[in-house]
């Protein structure tokens, strides 16, 4: 069996290099064999990137994240065009609203989203979305902006009725360790009802650590317990959602098998 985590900030895990690359090996050594590495802003992509310029199985996401609207930099909208031409680059992301954290106001936060759908239908690229307490506005933007290539809401948080409204658009609905936990009752059932093709993974990593590894630091190697906590909801064999959580990806990102 193998794995692809769609979404870990590796660079959030630790800032050591060599560190970063003991963490990539032993997510490999559990069946991890391919990871998308996020970022919240520009600075950390192209550091990141260059530290693990020579991990042929980790792609990348290039984006501002609605916690850097005050700050996106000057000249935000060429370095991510140029970072789309780079290698192993797959996606626009993470971008979305939060507000939770209410990161500067709605209007900017709003801004700076639709911005980067707009970039991403010009490079033909999908998207990874990020919807913190937006889910209102984030649903009705991308009914008019989404690319043609699509989208994920990642570390999803809403409920079925939500999901169900999603899936009408061209996007996928990404599970974190979140649905693991006990109480994650709308978790646990949209998990249960959605279309098996429209189902991604990820660890979030360092953050939404399954309920196995409470207490620790996430890492992309705990991955695994999500998807056998997903095959126990809904019935299946392991090894059966394992494939279709893979092939998933691919087609999401547009890869080949290696």
């Amino acid at each position: 069996m193998q794995f692809f985590d769609t979404h870990a900030h590796i660079g959030l895990i630790t800032e050591d290099p060599i560190e970063q690359l003991i963490i990539i090996q032993e997510a490999k050594q559990e069946g991890v064999s391919e990871i998308v590495s996020i970022c919240n802003n520009l600075r950390d992509f192209y550091q990141i990137y260059d530290n693990l310029k020579t991990e042929s199985h980790v792609y990348h996401s290039i984006g501002v994240s609605p916690s850097e609207v005050l700050h996106p930099g000057d000249d935000w909208e060429v370095k991510i065009k140029e970072g789309t031409q780079m290698d192993r680059v797959v996606a626009i992301g993470e971008i979305g609203l939060d507000y939770y954290r209410k990161f500067g106001d709605r209007d900017s936060q709003v801004e700076l989203f639709i911005n980067q759908l707009d970039l991403a239908a010009k490079k033909h690229m999908p998207v990874i979305i990020h919807n913190r307490e937006a889910g209102k506005d984030v649903l009705e933007i991308l009914k008019e902006r989404l690319p043609e290539r699509g989208g994920v809401l990642h570390c999803y948080s809403e409920d079925y009725e939500y999901a169900q409204k999603a899936l009408e658009l061209n996007l996928y609905i990404s599970f974190a360790g979140n649905v693991t936990y006990r109480n994650a009752r709308n978790l646990h059932e949209t998990a249960r009802q959605i279309p098996l093709d429209r189902i991604l993974i990820e660890s979030e990593a360092p953050f939404m650590v399954p309920s196995a590894y409470r207490g620790k630091r996430n890492r992309p190697s705990y991955l695994v317990e999500s998807a056998k906590f997903i095959a126990e909801l809904r019935g299946m064999d392991f090894e059966e959602l394992a494939g279709i959580l893979y092939n998933n990806s691919l087609t999401f990102f547009g890869l080949t098998a290696k």
